[in-house]
């Protein structure tokens, strides 16, 4: 695969940078590159500006909303997004539903939610993982029973992240629990102000209200908020997954860590030589810049068969295994990079505003909460475990 650039592909790279340049806000920008956390606003204020533009779903069609760009264009796009600090787009509307809803959705469907995630009008989440039900998703438990033009909902949803902030979640519930557990699964879409709802904030290490818990008790949802057929919910699911474990791999977002990791390295001093000298150091630095450089030519090749009107399958999977592990390697060694001045760590730091005093380089405080943070990776969006065996499935038929 040719890698390098037409004149008219750098063209466009150009017009990004420009775009970034003109339309991103410094003070977002230097929040994100902080690793600072990002309020409700800050993300709603960014979703708004992409969308203006008209780059907000850009592997969306023309018809809904996309602006038709290419394979490559795309790619030009994270990488610069991720270059430049731009917040990530919150990838539960545009990014995971929004495919479904045009693949399998209703035109009644289309016309409703897909103009309401672009404009911003609703917040989505994603109501999949349970207490017993996460890597082995197809066990889970919450039961939708259908009762005249309503379904009534019961059970639990967990790790559902921005649940606090969201007016919808789209849930898979069980419509058949006398069906195999694939194949008595629906997809639906439920309003997060229905009585019966409940939202429990669950507190990580880092002291963030990230994930929650949500209860359904009774709950009531249209039967024209179901998308697709009743019981193919998993078929759904598996093209919902697809995106969202292209989307942990987070290529842009590893080479403009990456990036920031090489400064570093240069500017701390380990016996009297620049980090980034010591040859242990280095040979871990290089190793991942290897990796980062082959996951770049995977993605494409990821992003080529979409374009062709097919879903990243397997390759999905090898995606997510692999960026995970480069992410979690660079922020590791982004900590061992910052020494001692990644041990304190000040909650109050990570918060936007904050005048205390700095230990160390201003941004030594988010090494190692980000460092622990991204141990989740390899876990959620299917654990990498579960990836394995995926691929083995699917290119090794075992």
């Amino acid at each position: 695969m040719d890698l390098s650039f037409t004149p008219e592909e750098e063209s466009f790279r150009d017009e990004v940078r420009a775009f970034f340049r003109d339309k991103l806000p410094a003070r977002l920008s230097r929040l994100v590159r902080e690793g600072k956390r990002l309020r409700k606003s800050d993300m709603e204020e960014w979703h708004a500006i992409l969308n203006e533009r008209g780059w907000l779903a850009n592997h969306w069609p023309e018809e809904w909303g996309g602006p038709g760009w290419s394979v490559i264009q795309r790619f030009i796009f994270d990488n610069e997004s991720a270059l430049a600090h731009a917040p990530r787009v919150v990838p539960f509307g545009v990014n995971m539903l929004g495919p479904v809803l045009i693949k399998y959705g209703s035109e009644e469907q289309k016309k409703h939610w897909l103009p309401r995630i672009l404009d911003g009008s609703d917040w989505w989440c994603q109501g999949y993982s349970e207490p017993g039900a996460g890597s082995d998703l197809a066990g889970l438990k919450t039961t939708a029973v259908r009762k005249g033009d309503v379904y009534v909902v019961n059970g639990q949803k967990t790790w559902t992240t921005l649940g606090q902030h969201a007016d919808m979640i789209f849930c898979l519930v069980r419509t058949d629990p006398a069906a195999k557990k694939q194949e008595g699964i629906s997809f639906l879409l439920i309003d997060m102000k229905s009585p019966g709802i409940e939202v429990r904030p669950i507190t990580l290490i880092d002291g963030e209200q990230e994930v929650n818990e949500v209860f359904f008790t009774d709950v009531e949802v249209p039967v024209a908020n179901l998308v697709g057929e009743e019981n193919q919910g998993w078929t759904y699911a598996k093209y919902l997954l697809t995106y969202e474990r292209t989307n942990i791999a987070g290529v842009g977002f590893s080479i403009a860590s990456f990036e920031r990791l090489k400064e570093v390295a240069q500017m701390q001093k380990k016996g009297g030589r620049a980090l980034a000298d010591d040859p242990l150091f280095a040979a871990r630095m290089a190793r991942v810049e290897i990796d980062l450089a082959n996951m770049q030519t995977t993605n494409l090749r990821v992003l080529a068969a979409v374009a062709g009107g097919g879903a990243p399958g397997a390759e999905s999977s090898m995606l997510k295994i692999k960026g995970t592990e480069i992410r979690q390697e660079i922020t590791s060694l982004t900590r061992r990079a910052y020494g001692s001045y990644a041990a304190p760590y000040i909650p109050e730091a990570l918060e936007a505003g904050w005048n205390g005093e700095d230990v160390g380089p201003e941004d030594a405080a988010m090494a190692a909460p980000s460092y622990f943070n991204n141990r989740k990776l390899s876990i959620f969006g299917g654990s990498n475990e579960i990836q394995k065996n995926i691929i083995s499935k699917a290119i090794l038929g075992l």
